[in-house]
């Protein structure tokens, strides 16, 4: 669990520090105040990455040019992250880390609900892939390193394929990094889905409160075993497209009601029970890996969107012992369901403890 927070030069907090005591916590204030960023940038220290930014550079505060840090108790640890001028600079109890698998295999496990994950179900390939990635590489010890590799692989076997004539001895020598790391993610990807279709099912049945069946399936493009033959066959297409179209970069989660794609055949209703389902089954997926540290559960202004009925069966389902920290516009949903847990203001960037009307 979280105990503290510091936070300085990130998006629009100068330096600030919150106590939570691994309570669980409302952050209630209007849009653009900074509810989100405080998520956002425990998300960043405990797994090194943004749910909304994709770039380090673009969490920096407007007021500084050189850099941010995050700092914070977890379980024990002094978790310090901090970045300036494409520098990183890890540590764990002042210790620091050179290995970025070293500092994740000591912080904590994170679950991320928020209304864009109804981009899960009626958007791009590309969010689905990365909803795979973010808990493979919470769970796996070698899902991290292996998409790194095949991620710059792919990169540089694309721009590669991007002259003329194609050098193919240089292209090739990708082409088995690509085959090695995407063997791996193959893999993974494969245990991981199959860990998280049971969680799904029960997840969207819990919350329709109806017999409807949500299904996922991992399809991609070259099955287990069968990347390097793929990757030979498509070299044609490869070199007249410019980019590599066959390997994990390109595979599909398949989501689906009672046999049908959620996206297409499913009602706005059922996409966002679809949506949350989805993210429940990663709760409960990371809580049952990991008796002893429960995954943080940072839940971005979505409560005051679902109805009561779906809104009791959501925070029945949420893992009991994991801590949940929560932003919202509004406190009427948590005054309703007498949500016991500290509560903040957010204004502009600074924290202050709710007074109550």
């Amino acid at each position: 669990m979280l105990h503290s927070l510091q936070l300085r030069d990130f998006r629009c907090f100068g330096q600030t520090s919150l106590h939570l005591d691994g309570k669980d916590a409302v952050f209630i204030g209007q849009n653009a105040q900074g509810k989100t960023s405080i998520l956002e940038s425990i998300c960043v220290l405990l797994r090194l990455q943004s749910p909304r930014a994709g770039t380090l550079r673009e969490m920096v505060s407007f007021e500084s040019n050189e850099g941010f840090f995050i700092g914070g108790n977890w379980s024990d640890r002094q978790l310090n992250f901090g970045y300036g001028r494409r520098l990183k600079k890890l540590s764990v109890d002042g210790s620091t880390t050179r290995k970025t698998s070293d500092y994740l295999g000591r912080s904590g496990h994170v679950v991320w609900m928020g209304n864009g994950d109804l981009q899960l179900i009626n958007g791009r390939g590309e969010g689905r892939r990365r909803y795979l990635d973010f808990i493979g590489s919470q769970i796996f010890p070698d899902y991290l390193s292996a998409l790194r590799c095949y991620e710059r692989a792919t990169r540089a076997r694309n721009n590669l394929l991007k002259n003329m004539p194609v050098p193919w001895a240089q292209v090739d020598a990708y082409t088995l990094l690509l085959v090695q790391h995407g063997e791996v993610l193959l893999r993974r990807r494969t245990e991981l889905v199959t860990l998280l279709q049971p969680w799904v099912a029960d997840a969207g049945s819990s919350l329709s409160r109806s017999t409807e069946t949500a299904s996922i399936a991992y399809q991609p493009k070259a099955v287990l075993g069968t990347l390097a033959r793929a990757l030979e066959e498509s070299r044609e297409a490869d070199a007249r497209r410019g980019q590599t179209i066959v390997g994990p970069h390109r595979d599909e989660l398949a989501l689906e009601i009672d046999g049908h794609p959620a996206g297409t055949f499913g009602s706005e209703g059922q996409q966002r029970t679809f949506a949350l389902a989805l993210k429940l089954a990663q709760a409960r997926l990371l809580a049952e890996r990991d008796d002893a540290e429960k995954p943080i559960l940072l839940i971005d202004d979505i409560f005051g969107e679902l109805d009561v009925t779906r809104r009791n069966a959501l925070l029945a389902y949420l893992p009991e012992d994991s801590q949940k920290l929560i932003t919202t516009t509004h406190l009427d949903w948590a005054e309703m369901e007498r949500i016991e847990c500290d509560i903040y203001d957010v204004k502009a960037g600074q924290l202050s403890r709710h007074q109550a009307s």
